[in-house]
């Protein structure tokens, strides 16, 4: 098997003042410790099989169910290992952007039409390791690994099913974000340009019992046409075309959010930059192959602040 570098491995090279050069030619290199060799002005190794090569698995593949033999060599083959090398790095990167604490947290990644990975339940997104994860078939039935799977599954094949674009999603409760999911608040649009082109139309799904089929139901439903959906006093869940891009909208929202909550506090009225400037920036999604169901939709609409009101400051009393 392909010697798998993290960044503590490079941070070990760094302090011992060896070369990159000792790094294995077929190593699986984690994004993480891509970006410490760069940041490090020395050149990262990239091959067409490091841990972020986005379609390493061909999803329109059926894997046979009723072949136990043919289940394990593909969960072990070296395009699954990959991914799975891939998801810890994910929950790695989220559990130490205080995205997710104690055993909160999920991720899932489809890998072939009717089998999806998905991390354990009950360990800490920040220290998952590759042999802790779980495949399931679309239905949730665990069919290889030896942790048990997210009770969670239900919630992300509830968007998988309804929306073949969707081949990874993400959960946490990034702080900012989950406190709009607790307050029912869908932040305002036609703020940042970045959130309208890489967020799109933010969703609401209503609370239901987490790891329960009505939760599947509830986030399916709303997460067909958005790829973040804010969890009504639960969380925020994301999907992307790979785990890597499910993961960078769940930085963009809590990013986005948290710009929101300081800027109501300063005083002033948030300025929107209006409908017009809007329907260029869904243009421009459109180009990047992002659908928008916004097209269409009323000028007047679409830079609507919904239930969303800018918070005054407590002003110090006069003298």
């Amino acid at each position: 098997m392909r010697k798998v570098i993290t960044a503590a491995d490079v941070e070990r090279l760094l302090r011992a003042g060896e070369s990159f050069d000792t790094i294995p030619a077929d190593a699986i290199v984690t994004p993480s410790a891509r970006d410490l060799m760069r940041s490090r002005k020395l050149p990262a190794r990239s091959t067409p099989t490091t841990a972020a090569a986005p379609h390493a698995c061909d999803c329109s593949q059926s894997v046979d169910l009723k072949n136990p033999a043919a289940i394990q060599k593909f969960f072990t083959s070296p395009a699954v290992e990959a991914i799975k090398v891939q998801m810890c790095d994910i929950g790695r990167r989220m559990w130490e952007k205080d995205y997710v604490d104690g055993n909160g947290g999920n991720i899932t990644v489809r890998v072939a039409e009717n089998l999806v990975l998905c991390t354990p339940t009950l360990i800490s997104k920040g220290f998952m390791k590759p042999c802790d994860m779980c495949l399931i078939d679309l239905d949730g039935n665990q069919v290889a690994g030896t942790k048990k799977r997210t009770s969670e599954a239900l919630t992300h094949l509830g968007i998988m099913k309804r929306q073949p674009k969707a081949r990874a999603c993400v959960h946490a409760h990034p702080v900012h974000a989950t406190a709009f999911a607790v307050a029912s608040v869908i932040p305002p649009s036609c703020l940042i340009p970045e959130a309208e082109v890489f967020l799109g139309e933010i969703g609401m799904a209503e609370y239901q019992t987490p790891g329960t089929p009505a939760n599947g139901k509830a986030v399916g439903e709303v997460g067909v046409n958005h790829q973040v959906v804010l969890m009504q006093n639960h969380g925020v869940i994301t999907w992307g075309d790979n785990v890597e891009d499910a993961h960078w909208k769940m930085e963009n929202i809590d990013a986005y959010c948290r710009t929101v909550w300081i800027a109501s506090q300063l005083g002033s009225p948030l300025h929107s930059f209006g409908a017009d400037k809007l329907k260029e920036l869904i243009a421009i999604r459109q180009k990047l192959g992002m659908s928008d169901q916004r097209l269409g939709t009323k000028d007047c609409q679409l830079c609507d602040p919904g239930d969303f009101r800018a918070a005054p400051v407590n002003q110090p009393p006069k003298t």
